[in-house]
């Protein structure tokens, strides 16, 4: 027997505009219930819909991103259901014409290769609102999310593992964030996974079997996607091995849900079709027309995405896959360093200024590196300072954080706070021959050449560091140094 797990994935993103798919009420995560409500959210009769014009150039930026082919003409759909978050018992999506569709995304995998995944499409539509249950004997609801933007993709049934969904998931995740389209903030809900997942099963004699597509509901972390998956994987072999009819033929489609606590999915409902919606055109909407001159303004916004920028930081500065993936993973991040490189910053030293200080900083102060008030300019000068010696590593550190509250020049800046290195040899000798008639002792220990010599030669070396207060040129001194000692 040989059975093979198929996976197609539908990603709901949120998206970061101020407003509703199709009213002014404003987005607002926390608000109190029913707070963010009009006559349009809430379905009233006679109330009609207009077109959030940045939510649509959002899934447009995200769908080039994709490189998904562009519909020029689309229109909306009502998709009637009832929920009681939902007030007008449909929901205004795209069925048949999605403003994109086959479209791809590469996603690295665990052995370092890549894996190209479709995308079957990327539509628009709008949210339901939300039901309220933990800790009440009743159901309340909840309409402040009700008309919220969203952007459904999905993709073909191309991922055959549980780590390929997470991975997938993540590079998403990153890419709407990168393009600024979303804040895709797991623990706020702008971001939610769906897979769709069944096994094809061949038996020793060759015979095939299709286990039912099951689709797992509002998955809201990458660690419950994964689980939820492999969960599927595992129940549904179990339930073909019990029952070879447990076929897609014979048991049809079905949604569930995942309980993390039990780590399983549930059983829900039987799984809609199409014509179970009564999908028909939304008559209170124009459809949209998207010409060469508008998709061409948006697509300019897209710029180079994160995979090609991490791999030309890895090609054209010689940066670790790790340091390029830091840098990468956030769009303003990214302009910060290169443009720090451009400006003459030695690339190693910018990322390591950028990753272990600059990243630290923004987040102490819930911003951006590129709002810490440094500027490129400035970050290249510090490097510089440090890659030729001016600077040790740590004074370098400390006039970083200088740097955030005094805009002079970072030299300026390290000779009035005494921060700058002294690397004249001539006084930096004087000062170690004076080291070494005092601490003689130490001095013929290091000349000796016993287990006990390299000990004594950092105690001279700290000395001299010593009365420098810090500001010697390690490297001078130590070069100095060992001169002394072998003459």
């Amino acid at each position: 027997m040989n059975a093979r797990l198929i996976v197609g994935l539908e990603i709901h993103v949120q998206l970061a505009t101020r407003t509703k798919l199709f009213c002014g009420c404003k987005l607002g995560f926390g608000d109190p219930p029913n707070s963010n409500v009009c006559p349009v959210c809430l379905g009233l009769p006679g109330a009609l819909p207009v077109l959030n014009r940045a939510a649509y150039e959002y899934a447009v930026r995200t769908a080039v991103a994709l490189n998904c082919r562009m519909a020029r003409f689309t229109k909306w759909d009502r998709k009637g259901y009832y929920y009681p978050d939902l007030p007008k018992n449909y929901q205004i999506s795209q069925y048949d014409l999605p403003l994109s569709h086959d479209g791809f995304i590469e996603i690295p995998l665990e052995d370092g290769s890549s894996q190209r995944i479709r995308i079957r499409r990327a539509h628009l539509e709008e949210d339901a609102g939300k039901n309220l249950h933990e800790g009440l004997d009743h159901s309340r609801v909840d309409l402040n999310r009700a008309g919220t933007p969203l952007l459904e993709i999905v993709t073909e049934p191309d991922l055959g593992s549980p780590a390929e969904c997470r991975i997938l998931a993540q590079e998403l995740q990153k890419l709407v964030q990168f393009l600024g389209v979303s804040e895709a903030n797991m623990q706020m809900g702008h971001l939610r996974f769906e897979p769709n997942i069944n096994l094809h099963i061949v038996d020793d004699d060759g015979r095939e079997y299709r286990t039912p597509i099951v689709e797992v509901k509002n998955l809201n972390s990458f660690r419950a996607l994964e689980r939820a998956v492999a969960h599927e994987e595992w129940r549904q072999l179990e339930e073909w091995k019990r029952d070879h009819e447990y076929t897609l033929e014979h048991r049809g489609k079905q949604n569930r849900g995942w309980n993390d606590v039990r780590n399983e999915t549930v059983f829900q409902r039987e799984k809609e079709e199409a014509h179970d919606y009564r999908y028909f055109p939304e008559p209170d909407l124009v459809p949209v027309e998207l010409d060469e001159a508008w998709l061409e303004r948006i697509g300019a916004t897209v710029g180079e995405l994160p995979p090609a920028m991490k791999r030309r930081f890895m090609g054209e500065y010689g940066l670790s896959d790790y340091d390029a993936g830091v840098l990468t993973a956030e769009r303003a991040t990214a302009e910060f360093f290169d443009a720090a490189v451009k400006l003459g910053a030695a690339p190693k030293r910018a990322a390591n200024l950028v990753t272990q200080l600059g990243l630290q900083l923004a987040k102490e102060r819930g911003g951006a590196v590129s709002e810490l008030g440094v500027g490129p300019e400035r970050l290249a000068e510090l490097a510089r300072l440090i890659e030729d010696g001016a600077l040790s590593a740590s004074a370098g550190a400390t006039l970083f954080e200088k740097m955030l509250t005094d805009g002079r020049a970072p030299r300026v800046l390290a000779q009035e706070c005494q921060l700058l290195q002294r690397s004249d040899a001539a006084a930096l000798e004087a000062l170690l021959e004076e080291v070494l008639a005092q601490q003689s002792q130490a001095a013929a220990e290091a000349r000796s050449g016993s287990k006990k010599a390299a000990k004594a030669r950092g105690f001279l070396l700290g000395q001299v560091m010593q009365k420098t207060k810090g500001q010697a040129n390690p490297k001078v001194v130590s070069d100095l140094l060992d001169r002394k000692l072998q003459g």
